[in-house]
C-alpha cells in the first residue's frame, strides 16, 4: 500500500461516501475541480451547491462545468459558506472546503475562521448519518495559521457519540503542507 496524497485521499473519502442522486457542497468553488468531481459523482438525479465570494472563482467553475457537459448537476453560487442554510435544504451526503485562497487570484482574499467555522456547523446540521464533510487546510498563507487553529479547536470540541474527527498530514513535509480534516457524523446531532 502507499499513503495518498492529501488531495487524493480527500477525493477518495469522497467518492466512497457519494451516491449518484445524492446532495453534496463545495463550500469553496475556487477553479472548480472539486465542483466538477462532485458532479460526476452525483450523476444526472443529483446536485451540487458550489460557493465561492469571487466572481472569477463563479465564471471558471461554470466554464470547467460547461466543458464537460455537466452544469444542470451544479448550482454555482456567488455567495460566502456561511450561507449554505439560506440555499440548502435538504439532507447532503458529502461537503468540501479548500481553505486558503484561490490560486492564481489575489492572495489577499482568503477564507477566514469568522465563516468557515459557521459554515460547518451549518452543513453538520444537514448532514445525513454516515456523511461527511472533507476539508483541506491550506495554512502557510498570511492568516491561515488562524484559519487552521480555530478549525482545529471546532472540530476537537465536537461530541464523539456524534461525529467522528479524523486528521490526515505529514508530518515531515516542509512549508506548512495541506492537510485532511474528515468529519463523519455517525449519529443526529441535537438540535441548536
Amino acid at each position: 500500500m502507499k499513503l495518498k496524497r492529501v488531495l487524493q485521499y480527500a477525493q477518495d473519502l469522497l467518492a466512497e461516501t457519494i451516491q449518484p442522486g445524492d446532495t453534496v457542497v463545495d463550500a469553496t468553488a475556487g477553479n472548480g475541480h472539486d465542483t466538477l468531481f462532485l458532479a460526476q459523482l452525483v450523476g444526472d438525479d443529483g446536485q451540487v451547491y458550489a460557493f465561492d465570494v469571487q466572481k472569477e472563482a463563479v465564471n471558471a467553475t461554470l466554464l470547467r462545468l460547461l466543458d464537460e457537459g455537466l452544469e444542470h448537476r451544479a448550482l454555482v453560487l456567488n455567495d460566502g459558506h456561511e450561507n449554505v442554510a439560506q440555499y440548502v435544504t435538504k439532507p447532503v451526503s458529502a461537503a468540501v472546503f479548500n481553505l486558503g485562497y484561490l490560486p492564481g487570484s489575489d492572495h489577499e482574499i482568503i477564507t477566514k475562521p469568522n465563516t468557515t467555522v459557521p459554515a460547518i456547523e451549518a452543513l453538520l446540521q444537514l448532514l445525513t448519518v454516515g456523511g461527511i464533510i472533507v476539508l483541506v487546510i491550506y495554512h502557510g498563507h498570511a492568516g491561515g495559521k488562524e484559519e487552521r487553529d480555530a478549525v482545529l479547536q471546532y472540530v476537537s470540541n465536537l461530541p464523539q457519540k456524534h461525529v467522528h474527527v479524523l486528521q490526515y498530514q505529514f508530518l515531515n513535509q516542509q512549508n506548512d503542507p495541506p492537510f485532511v480534516v474528515a468529519l463523519q457524523k455517525v449519529k443526529e446531532l441535537p438540535a441548536q
